[in-house]
């Protein structure tokens, strides 16, 4: 690859991590549009979309897929370990780490 074609495929990189970021932002609004009128096709629409643009994100930057998935596997590990309010109250880290290493 040339150098004027490089430049070009890294400037074509840095476009689309600033459109994911601002998709990652986009679906956040979405959300919490969904939640304040209890729209629950809206709001698991835009939890689905905010999954992808994070994972798509996580590997435009240069993170596989399988890198994320271990990553967020230990960090819920290290919160339930940790004693987070969300696995005290409900199991929901373990129930999510759970899930993840058995698809």
């Amino acid at each position: 690859m040339s150098r004027p074609e490089r430049g070009v495929q890294f400037a074509k990189s840095i476009k689309v991590i600033d459109w994911l970021k601002t998709e990652v932002l986009d679906q956040i609004a979405t959300l919490f549009k969904g939640i304040h009128y209890a729209n629950q096709h809206m709001i698991i629409d835009s939890l689905s979309s905010l999954a992808i643009s994070v994972y798509v994100l996580a590997r435009r930057m240069g993170f596989s897929f399988r890198e994320l998935d271990q990553a967020v596997s230990q960090k819920l590990r290290e919160h339930a370990r940790e004693g987070h309010q969300l696995e005290e109250w409900y199991g929901d880290l373990s129930s999510l780490d759970d899930y993840l290493n058995k698809r």
